[in-house]
């Protein structure tokens, strides 16, 4: 069973009673919603349900954080990405969701729709219809409403039970624990009944005592509720969350204060480095940025997990309220998007060598960053976002981001009609999606505008970058030698200088080879084995793979492995070929591939195959196909490749006779694609 719920890394207190209710409601398909207040504990409260409740049966159980997301254009692919979906077609990405999901049951929790209440609604509805057995969660300050919504309201935890074991247990955790005796136990009731039971209000507070002691505390909290208490404004729960947050922030220093405004420009996690990057300025030097960071964690305005930080909605709210009073929303918005641009341009830069692995980890950590950075540059109309864009294509379509690239990219090019390398480069990453979702024609469209306009601006590596996606689209269209042509001409022509002015080998630069030489070097092997001259392509992927282990980078090489796995099925050499594609396998694996790793599965199955071993071949082909799936796809690859595919499972069939065939295929295929690769890759290393 698929299961992507986050860790629970606090300890859970009361609620018997509502997850009880819960857990009946999410028995049957539909829409859950758990409406309360903020700060209320919904999102806590969904997470124990998840990851408590029985899902025997179910194929699936999921978690998406919408509470990263600015706006609702890329609502239902960050639900996709929950459900570990990386579409390759052109379809809507709600289409591709509900197709992922079909007749399955599946439990998706959406955690945090009140700032979404429309664009939820509507994406809801729409997957309940197409998906029978769909149940979905949400967590919301109001109802989603749509037909049929199952609803239940989350209260405070009652003051004088609950709310105090919870203020206890916080309070141990930090090493703070309540002194024996009544007094401690009478201020710690006092307390929770002021603030009305809301778990982020005792959060916060619990947070003081590593300032103060439980008796300074109330008093601070005394006077901070009395000088609002007012017959007319008697505090319910918002006004105690409120005046806790307040409260909070008065406690704060002044470089606290402002360092929590700064960071609320952050939309999801973030760590110290990216704090320093993108927080200093003014008085917030580096040292006084640590300790104010130091404060912050210690107050429980910040939280930290594994060296991540987080601040919660209704936290980071206030903070970007004070950023406006500040006036810094801009410049610091600014900042953000700069840190951005020159880690994406960074990332570019080294993709070819040793960082590779690491950077595509850190692109894939920074999404919701790299995303509320190009809203920012596109409403600037700031031409930096064509640059964007094209830097994190490749680390994003390996992601399965395809759609968002797609997506930006639509709207760079649109907005901003600035002429050279940056749209030529905004061009080359618009064809990489539509090339990769199927559309062969627009693919090559797209790499002929970027090609052109590539001429006035003179960079020879931009323009072999297009024509290996001209070539990547002739490869899918069955005419390899078209592409090696176009391959041989780039390669023979136009290659930039080394920078010591000595002479450039096959467009080599100071640090290494270009990327599009490599590029275009590999469009060349596949292009020779399409053409059936096998002992040529063998002798130019042995020679670029020797270059990809020099250089410790993956994504070429595991590619390379790809095409010797292929060669050495045609030459009929399947243990060869079983290695290759495990050595391809292991390289996707390191930067999330999931397209890579459908294709690596079926040469794995192929060779095992034509090995005459059946049962390795069957769980390599139900892997395959869940991950096929995953990728929104039957299956993908240039012409020789798809007939070996069909071979493959006509000749297992017949080895395992048709029914023992349909019986582990559908064994196999009721495990997770995860642990399918894992088995697969077991098995190999065993022979």
């Amino acid at each position: 069973m698929l299961n992507t719920l986050p860790n629970e890394n606090t300890s859970f207190v009361g609620r018997t009673f509502e997850l009880r209710e819960l857990a009946e409601a999410l028995g049957k398909p539909g829409l859950v919603t758990l409406t309360g207040g903020a700060g209320m504990g919904k999102s806590r409260l969904a997470l124990r349900s998840a990851r408590s409740g029985d899902w025997t049966g179910f194929s699936a159980v999921c978690w998406a954080d919408l509470w990263p997301l600015q706006g609702s254009e890329l609502l239902t692919a960050v639900v996709a990405d929950a459900l570990d979906l990386s579409d390759h077609t052109p379809r809507m990405p709600v289409d591709a969701v509900c197709d992922w999901i079909g007749d399955r049951r599946v439990l998706l929790v959406l955690d945090s729709c009140e700032h979404l209440v429309d664009a939820c609604r509507s994406m809801v509805a729409e997957l309940l219809a197409a998906c029978p057995r769909l149940t979905v969660l949400a967590t919301s300050r109001e109802p989603l409403g749509t037909a049929k919504e199952t609803l239940l309201e989350l209260g405070p935890l009652p003051p004088g039970t609950a709310a105090v074991t919870f203020f206890e247990q916080r309070a141990a955790a930090l090493g703070h624990p309540l002194r024996d005796g009544t007094t401690d136990r009478l201020l710690a009731e006092r307390l929770c009944a002021h603030l009305e039971g809301v778990p982020l209000a005792l959060e916060l507070t619990v947070g003081l005592l590593r300032h103060w002691t439980l008796e300074q505390t109330w008093e601070l909290a005394e006077q901070a509720l009395d000088a609002t208490d007012r017959p007319e404004m008697r505090p319910p729960w918002h006004r105690a969350l409120r005046t806790a947050v307040g409260w909070s922030h008065e406690l704060c220093r002044p470089a606290e204060r402002l360092l929590w405004a700064r960071l609320s420009v952050f939309p999801e996690t973030f760590d110290a480095e990216l704090a320093q990057m993108v927080c200093l300025g003014g008085p917030l030097t580096a040292e006084a940025l640590r300790d104010a960071l130091t404060g912050l964690v210690r107050k429980s305005v910040v939280t930290v997990d594994h060296g991540r930080y987080r601040m919660l909605d209704s936290v980071r709210a206030y903070g970007r309220m004070w950023l406006r009073e500040l006036g810094e929303v801009r410049p610091v918005s600014a900042r953000h998007a700069t840190v951005m641009t020159e880690t994406a341009h960074r990332a570019n830069e080294e993709w070819l060598g040793p960082g590779q692995q690491y950077w595509y980890a850190r692109i894939r950590d920074l999404y919701h960053d790299m995303c509320a950075a190009l809203r920012f540059l596109l409403d600037e109309r700031d031409a930096a976002a064509l640059g964007l864009v094209a830097d994190i294509a490749f680390f994003w379509v390996c992601s399965g981001h395809l759609h968002e690239v797609a997506h930006y990219g639509e709207i760079a090019l649109r907005e901003i009609p600035e002429p050279g390398t940056r749209r030529a480069r905004g061009l080359w990453a618009l064809g990489l999606t539509r090339i990769l979702r199927g559309e062969h024609d627009q693919g090559r469209g797209f790499a002929d505008e970027s090609l052109a306009e590539d001429l006035g601006a003179g960079d020879d590596d931009v323009a072999r970058q297009a024509v290996y996606l001209q070539g990547l689209a002739a490869l899918l269209d069955g005419l390899p030698v078209q592409a090696l042509n176009s391959a041989d001409e780039a390669t023979r022509g136009g290659a930039p200088a080394q920078r010591d002015g000595g002479e450039p080998d096959e467009g080599e630069q100071a640090g290494g080879p270009a990327f599009g030489i490599v590029l275009c070097r590999l469009v060349r092997v596949f292009a020779l084995t399409g053409a059936g001259r096998l002992k040529e392509a063998r002798c130019e992927a042995e020679a670029l793979r020797e270059l990809c282990v020099r250089l410790r980078e993956y994504w070429t090489r595991s590619y390379v492995d790809y095409q010797l796995s292929l060669i050495a099925l045609f030459e009929e050499r399947p243990g060869e070929a079983g290695r290759h594609a495990r050595d391809m396998l292991e390289s996707k694996r390191r930067i999330g591939d999931q397209f890579g790793i459908a294709m690596g599965l079926d040469l794995l199955a192929a060779s095992w195959s034509a090995q005459g071993d059946p049962e390795c071949a069957v769980v390599a082909i139900g892997a395959g196909n869940q991950f096929w799936r995953a990728v929104g796809l039957l299956r993908r690859g240039t012409p020789e490749v798809l007939p070996l595919c069909e071979q493959t499972r006509t000749r297992t069939r017949e080895l395992l006779g048709g029914a023992a065939y349909d019986e582990r295929l559908r064994q196999a295929q009721s495990q997770s694609a995860e642990a399918l690769l894992l088995a697969a890759l077991a098995a190999h290393e065993a022979r």
